[in-house]
């Protein structure tokens, strides 16, 4: 049984940051791309950055670009964003997803397994 588990979202100040966990169990990590994706109120879900398997190619949507961090640790089964200098229209629920081709697309039908989602709230 796949488990996709996020954490550490929360509300913050407009300008500080968060750290969200993404921790996989039930299949092979090492081998899946890992994205990061949002869905604000009264909005579509969309992509905010993702990581090939391996970790050496990552992709940003270009409102989160030199702010957002993907990283990953095949060790501990871990994918994070890095959130710094957080902005009000960041709020959103935040979703890991795990990609069985391993190319970290930035296309959400690529991606087989999801989590439930945190919460992440930005006040100004």
């Amino acid at each position: 049984q796949v488990r996709v588990v996020e954490s550490g979202g929360g509300l913050v100040q407009a300008g500080g940051s968060l750290r969200l966990s993404c921790v996989v169990s039930g299949l092979l990590f090492s081998t899946y791309g890992m994205g990061w994706f949002r869905q604000a109120p009264g909005k579509e879900r969309e992509f905010v950055a993702v990581i090939t398997w391996n970790g050496y190619s990552t992709s940003y949507r270009d409102s989160v670009k030199g702010r957002f961090a993907i990283s990953r640790d095949n060790a501990k089964n871990t994918a994070y964003l890095q959130m710094n200098s957080l902005k009000p229209e960041d709020t959103a629920v935040y979703y890991c997803a795990a990609d069985v081709w391993g190319i970290g697309d930035t296309e959400q039908t690529l991606y087989e397994y999801w989590g439930q989602g945190t919460q992440v709230t930005v006040s100004s």
